[in-house]
């Protein structure tokens, strides 16, 4: 599994993830802050990585176009607001879970929703 963590997931996170080995990046790791949601799709896309957002009406809509466009799309997990944006730890744990139970990463065009 390869993560690839939007600009509303704390770049906290992503560190805490990569001591655990799992490979997660930030877009404040790749210089993508402030680049549009369709633009941090197509990055993660182009580097296989499974997009990690709290962002879902957008990250739905643009992964429909995906498929209907037939892009490169290496999944959504979209993190709920049940899990707060400043536990990173929390956070953190529930996407090395995940990461384990998807050794392979997502199927494209996969949306989940990450459990806390």
């Amino acid at each position: 599994m390869k993560y690839y963590l939007d600009e509303d997931i704390s770049p906290k996170v992503a560190h805490i993830l990569k001591k655990h080995q799992v490979d997660a990046v930030s877009t404040h790791d790749v210089n993508m802050t402030q680049a549009s949601d369709r633009a941090q799709l197509e990055y993660a896309a182009s580097a296989g990585r499974a997009v990690v957002t709290r962002n879902r009406n957008d990250f739905i809509r643009l992964t429909v176009q995906f498929f209907n466009d037939l892009r490169p799309h290496f999944g959504v997990l979209i993190v709920p607001y049940s899990i707060p944006g400043d536990k990173f730890r929390l956070m953190a744990d529930a996407l090395k879970k995940y990461a384990s139970q998807h050794p392979s990463g997502m199927e494209p065009y996969t949306i989940d929703f990450l459990q806390g």
